[in-house]
């Protein structure tokens, strides 16, 4: 379980329940009607913008921000590869056909790379397939993430619908001011709605999954030059040279971008 997330949960839930409770709105900020407006809307909209394949894939992504998967740190990918890269030294890359069947569970890119080396296919096919993989992986993680920054769009603008129907609605019952308590209810839940789904549940959860996308793909590109290292037959001393140097090379561009 991420404890961040379920640290920001709460304090982020605490704050907002904290805020309300001094000020005595709790009860005041119910209202089904918003809710339905506001959240029924956004879905509705996403299911338009989206094919089912994606949205499936979002849905059951939305299990990776509270149990994201368990990633083999950098400095053990590292590790893993000099290994590699040492046997394939001593025994030649054929050797290496034992070491890819016995990898550890969930890393079948590295598997299909190293496979890729055993096969003896040329240097430059290897590498584009490898490239290529990565920038699929990349554009199916956007897609997923994609779903929930297109909820924290959609979602303050039907909140704004929602104010716009109970200002209409005050407009036309100005004269029963027992129906002008409701209809203002309603345009200003809307809003609330609106606005704490998009940036306390759908922007947060694109906003993780980018974070996990990114490190996913930082480790595997360090697969990638490891792999690449091994196909042209490295030694061990300069394979792990090589991956040190591009990991602190790829994070200082990360944070630069950042």
């Amino acid at each position: 379980m991420d404890l961040m997330t379920i640290l920001g949960l709460a304090i982020g839930i605490g704050a907002v329940y904290y805020v309300m409770v001094l000020n005595k709105i709790q009860a005041f900020l119910y209202n089904p009607e918003a809710f339905i407006l506001v959240y029924g809307g956004t879905i509705g909209s996403v299911l338009i913008s989206y094919p089912w394949e994606i949205i499936k894939q979002a849905l059951g992504a939305m299990r990776l921000v509270l149990f994201p998967r368990r990633r083999m740190p950098k400095a053990e990918v590292i590790s893993m590869m000099v290994s590699l890269a040492e046997q394939a030294k001593r025994g030649g890359v054929r050797s290496l056909q034992k070491s890819i069947e016995s990898l550890p569970s969930g890393q079948g890119f590295l598997q299909d790379g190293l496979q890729m080396v055993v096969d003896g296919l040329d240097r430059d096919i290897l590498q584009t397939n490898l490239e290529k993989s990565l920038v699929f992986i990349n554009k199916r993680h956007d897609e997923v993430a994609g779903v929930y920054r297109l909820c924290g769009v959609y979602a303050p603008i039907f909140g704004l619908l929602g104010t716009l129907i109970g200002v209409v609605q005050v407009l036309r019952h100005l004269t029963d001011p027992g129906k002008l308590c409701t209809y203002m209810a309603i345009a200003v839940t809307a809003t609330f709605y609106g606005i704490f789904g998009a940036n306390f549940l759908f922007l947060p959860i694109a906003s993780k999954l980018s974070a996990q996308s990114g490190d996913e793909l930082l480790v595997k590109e360090v697969m990638v030059e490891g792999i690449l290292s091994i196909q042209q037959g490295d030694i061990p001393l300069i394979v792990e040279k090589k991956l040190h140097a591009y990991l602190a090379h790829r994070m200082r561009q990360q944070a630069a971008e950042a």
